[in-house]
């Protein structure tokens, strides 16, 4: 269900000349993203909960928690852009086409993805090195950095003081970046004299904020907060962002909204004419 819905929508996205805009192209890197946190994480995870033998290799486990952290990273970004998308759309809607030319919304979509690349290679390199001596049991569903560095027979320390100040970094900066875009949306809505007009303009974030109050809210839970033991904690707090999140952000996000259904009806009746 996952794969499909994201699929749809960058399939509609591609295929639908309208939703060629700046504010699609970034939805339709959420979906790309959305697939690959999937395909990361699900298969092994569903794989254990049928096997009584749970085994990862230590490369594999590695893999999938570079893979996991890297596109994590890329959305803690991506969400970022998307709320300036939409403070320049409403803030400054006469050149919006200026400043979100499609050059610069190129080189958006990239710095989201190398931000992620480079923040999960210092997070990968210091944990694979760490010795894991006689516990290899790694309590949770997939290989994080958290549930790892608990297995570990070194003090961790300086890996979890680097968690808290890169990934905190990635984290807060972009939180930041979307709380700051929206503290100007809501002031010039506001402003706007009629009410249906205020609606309209807020309709166009109600669903990026529901996307970014999930996905943000359990990330930092789950890496910015002190250490404990509390492994069931951890493990439903990443069910929501790996499983619960890419399931439900193309139905919050996309089906929800009215140019994405025109599309969808649109490639459908196009489809069942030929």
């Amino acid at each position: 269900m996952t794969i499909t819905g994201n699929v749809l929508v960058i399939l509609l996205i591609t295929l639908d000349h309208q939703l060629h805009t700046p504010m699609y192209f970034f939805l339709l890197n959420l979906a790309l993203i959305e697939i690959l946190y999937t395909t990361d994480i699900i298969p092994n995870t569903l794989k254990n909960l049928l096997n009584e033998n749970k085994v990862i290799s230590f490369v594999g486990c590695f893999t999938q928690m570079f893979l996991f952290v890297t596109l994590g990273g890329s959305e803690c970004i991506l969400l970022g852009i998307m709320a300036y998308d939409r403070y320049v759309a409403i803030c400054h809607p006469l050149l919006y086409t200026v400043i979100m030319k499609k050059s610069f919304c190129l080189c958006l979509a990239l710095v989201c993805w190398a931000i992620g690349f480079f923040d999960s290679v210092i997070h990968t390199v210091l944990t694979a090195t760490l010795p894991y001596c006689q516990q290899r049991l790694v309590r949770h569903y997939f290989c994080d950095i958290p549930p790892l560095l608990k297995i570990s027979c070194k003090d961790t320390y300086i890996n979890e003081l680097v968690v808290f100040l890169v990934g905190g970094s990635v984290i807060v900066g972009s939180l930041l970046l979307t709380l700051i875009s929206y503290i100007f949306v809501i002031g010039e809505i506001y402003r706007i004299p009629s009410t249906s007009g205020k609606k309209k303009a807020f309709s166009t974030c109600t669903s990026h904020l529901t996307v970014v109050s999930i996905f943000f809210g359990t990330v930092i839970l789950t890496y910015l907060r002190p250490a404990s033991q509390s492994y069931n904690y951890d493990q439903i707090m990443s069910l929501v962002y790996v499983v619960v999140t890419p399931l439900i952000n193309p139905l919050i996000y996309s089906f929800r909204n009215k140019d994405v259904q025109k599309a969808l009806k649109k490639v459908l009746k196009d489809r069942l004419v030929v």
